[in-house]
């Protein structure tokens, strides 16, 4: 796992720490030093602690004129024991939307589990970014990571897509690839 980093190449383009409207604004990140794990096992020291114990994040872009926000996740998404949705919607999500993001894409292809709890605040999140004309996409989430995120109907709230070459959109392209899509189910 210490070998998964975040996506790098917008990196000219923004960077979290960088940006004084971000939850990470001020970070410093060691090249050298892994101290961040997941089922002990060390993680590449570019991800981001937001308070869960089992899963971490990178903001790779937030567009705040377009009000949109791309984030890589990373680890176990643990309603049931850890409520990381709670932690994820408090402490990055809201703050995010304080600052006018209300169009999420969470690029999940490194969650490895999914255990689901409650759905309050994935209502909260939906309701949230609905009010604001938003959404929220959860983007390449693992097949055995999804069962229990359908098992629960939290697809409602939160729409679960598949593209697996994402990489080769610059962030704005894919943005609006995604947000067209959504567009056209709505007016379809």
């Amino acid at each position: 796992m210490q070998d998964i980093e975040p996506f790098y190449n917008w990196r000219h383009i923004y960077t979290s720490e960088e940006d004084e409207r971000s939850p990470f604004f001020g970070r410093t990140y060691s090249e050298f030093e892994f101290s961040q794990t997941v089922y002990n096992y060390y993680i590449h020291p570019q991800w981001d602690e937001f308070g869960s114990r089992t899963m971490y994040l990178k903001v790779l872009i937030a567009d705040y004129e377009e009000k949109y926000a791309v984030i890589e996740l990373i680890g176990e998404w643990n309603d049931a024991i850890e409520n990381d949705i709670m932690t994820l919607k408090r402490d990055v999500i809201d703050k995010m939307m304080d600052e006018g993001i209300f169009k999420f894409i969470l690029i999940a292809e490194n969650i490895l589990n999914f255990h689901s709890s409650e759905r309050d605040y994935y209502e909260e999140w939906y309701e949230n970014t609905a009010d604001e004309n938003g959404w929220t996409v959860i983007l390449n989430m693992p097949e055995q990571s999804q069962y229990d995120f359908k098992k629960l109907k939290l697809n409602r709230y939160l729409e679960l897509m598949e593209l697996l070459n994402w990489r080769t959109y610059k962030p704005f392209h894919l943005y609006r690839m995604i947000d067209g899509l959504l567009m056209n189910r709505i007016a379809g």
